[in-house]
């Protein structure tokens, strides 16, 4: 079934690939790039605006609200084939589950809500483990690893109208997925050179498939994950960050330049502070898609980090404190997306908690003050 939109795609003059990288480039556009990062599971069973339309995932729900297009594509840059994902005991309002990372994790059985699985084990702990794993899980020499141009060229034409971006995967924040966040804690001090190899094998891995992909596309940006901050910071040390993994992103960054991609960002939630520095020096200039209470209002690090670039930073918390208080944010933002290299939109999934009427009116005011029509846009 098609899906008919609830709202208007906002006017404009560009295309949204011509929008994007103007506004990327801190130079003069026509309006804001309008885009959101998604939605919690549970929205889509909550709100009464995606059950009855019956809008059920986040792909659906762009379409659903005419954000602006962009898309990223890659190759495979992680374990294949992963573990098997199955479940290895129920207890009372929760399963222990073996996941494709092979982590076993306690996780909410179906109904009970949705949360963060506890983690309880990993299977990969000593050298002896990682060396099993990588000889298994991690070849480069996997014919799975060879991506499928012709297809992707199919699919995304150099004379589209929207940003493609390349994906650079993880040089870190999957190493953590595996080990746990204690694990790899743990494992930097315990077992540094397995780090150090676990590092450059992710490396690796994605500067495989760059070379296979850079020649034959006119990317717009690079995206990637890097999730290991929390509210306190990185949880690897910052000597680790500069010494183990931004040489990684030195020569990743390399490749992209060298074919004229120079906007990369990265995920990764939390409080960025500490190894900024150093993201921006690997080549790393934009984060997304930035949260506010793990870290602060966009406004610091945009003021503090020239060439800096942020995606996201709206808060989610004022998002659902009412009308009054989207509108007081919002306002925060104004100088930001003038200024550009500043994509507004939630700093992470929106949550259910969120009134959708709020939600609705959110997104209005986010066009009245950054579209098309917006005093910011008509003197221009």
């Amino acid at each position: 079934m098609a899906i008919k939109p609830i709202l208007e795609k906002w006017e404009g003059r560009m295309t949204d690939r011509e929008r994007f990288n103007r506004q990327m480039h801190f130079q003069s556009v026509d309006r804001s790039f309008n885009m959101e990062f998604g939605y919690w599971d549970e929205n889509f069973t909550e709100w009464p605006l995606f059950r009855d339309n019956g809008i059920i995932n986040n792909a659906e729900a762009d379409i659903f609200f005419n954000f602006d297009k962009i898309a990223i594509i890659g190759g495979n840059s992680w374990l294949h084939p992963v573990f098997e994902h199955k479940v290895v005991e129920e207890r009372d309002d929760v399963n222990v589950i073996m996941n494709g990372d092979g982590l076993l994790a306690e996780v909410q059985k179906a109904g009970q809500g949705s949360s963060i699985p506890h983690y309880l084990k990993s299977s990969i702990v000593t050298p002896e483990d990682w060396k099993k794993c990588k000889a298994e899980r991690l070849r480069l020499d996997d014919p799975a690893r060879k991506v499928d141009i012709a297809k992707l060229k199919a699919d995304h034409s150099d004379n589209r109208d929207y940003p493609l971006g390349i994906w650079t995967g993880s040089m870190i924040g999957r190493i953590r997925d595996m080990l746990t966040f204690e694990g790899l804690a743990y494992a930097t001090f315990d077992y540094p050179e397995m780090v150090e190899e676990m590092v450059e094998t992710c490396c690796l891995l994605v500067e495989d498939y760059l070379d296979q992909m850079l020649p034959h596309f006119k990317f717009d940006f690079a995206a990637g994950w890097e999730d290991i901050c929390f509210k306190n910071g990185p949880i690897v040390s910052v000597d680790f960050f500069r010494d183990i993994v931004m040489p990684r992103y030195k020569r990743i960054n390399q490749k992209l330049k060298s074919h004229g991609i120079d906007v990369w960002y990265s995920d990764c939630d939390g409080d960025v502070r500490p190894i900024l520095p150093y993201f921006m020096e690997g080549g790393i200039n934009c984060l997304f898609p930035f949260e506010v209470m793990g870290c602060a209002h966009p406004g610091e690090l945009l003021d503090r980090n020239p060439g800096l670039r942020i995606m996201g930073g709206f808060d989610k918390i004022q998002l659902g404190n009412g009308k009054k208080a989207i509108k007081e944010y919002m306002e925060t933002l104004v100088p930001y997306v003038e200024r550009g290299g500043y994509i507004p939109f939630c700093d992470h999934r929106c949550p259910p908690n969120v009134s959708p009427d709020d939600y609705l009116y959110y997104l209005d005011l986010k066009k009245a003050m950054f579209g098309l029509n917006s005093p910011m846009y008509k003197k221009s």
